[in-house]
């Protein structure tokens, strides 16, 4: 019989030392190839993903608190408008750019209010994170990832058809799949989470590393 517990804490150890050591990747190539606004972004959201991966590690563990959780539930919907705002550079239109950057901002603000103004409870099942969310903290964290997926999602789309080339396909997918896992988890079909994000590193370390 499978032990959940240590196949939850094996999966997330493994993406979050994959994810630490490309995030400071992407930083070194920010800070050293004239400072592409999508590498920064694309750097920052790695970061925090990084870090949220952690907190699934201490999840597994059984550390919880209802600060540790609206921490996290913060940290999931960053780190998908950051990886969003790496695809964003791809946008030709700097209106698009300043309204979307905006938007971002409003939400977040939006989220964060929600997730500390809330009673969040216990959303952890079998060291997996999983339950009902306030309504709150659904309707708030769902404005700011499911438009964030979209963007992402067209921008793959667009650069596919433009360059055909694999790696580039294999960076934005990854973005994408990092991202719909935390927007999957935001909507309640938690059980894609850590498989989700497993292969989202994946094809980021083969996009940028091969």
């Amino acid at each position: 019989m499978i032990n959940v517990e240590a196949a939850v804490l094996a999966t997330t150890i493994a993406t979050f030392i994959m994810a630490i050591m490309l995030a400071a990747l992407m930083t070194k190539r920010y800070l050293l190839k004239g400072g592409q606004l999508s590498h920064m972004f694309w750097a920052m959201g790695l970061w925090v993903f990084a870090f949220t991966v952690l907190m699934e590690a201490g999840f597994a563990t059984g550390l919880y608190s209802e600060t540790f959780v609206a921490v996290y539930l913060f940290l999931v919907v960053a780190l998908v408008q950051l990886l969003s705002l790496g695809s964003l550079q791809l946008v030709v239109s700097a209106k698009i750019k300043r309204a979307y950057y905006a938007y971002c901002l409003v939400v977040a603000v939006f989220v964060l209010y929600s997730v500390l103004s809330t009673n969040i409870g216990n959303i952890m099942s079998d060291y997996v994170v999983f339950g009902n969310l306030p309504l709150p903290v659904v309707v708030s964290s769902s404005l700011a990832t499911f438009p964030a997926a979209v963007l992402m999602i067209v921008m793959a789309w667009r650069g596919y058809k433009k360059t055909k080339s694999a790696r580039f396909t294999s960076i934005i997918s990854g973005v994408v799949i990092v991202s719909i896992a935390g927007t999957l988890y935001i909507a309640q079909i938690p059980e894609f989470l850590y498989a989700s994000e497993f292969i989202g590193i994946l094809l980021l370390w083969y996009g940028f590393i091969k």
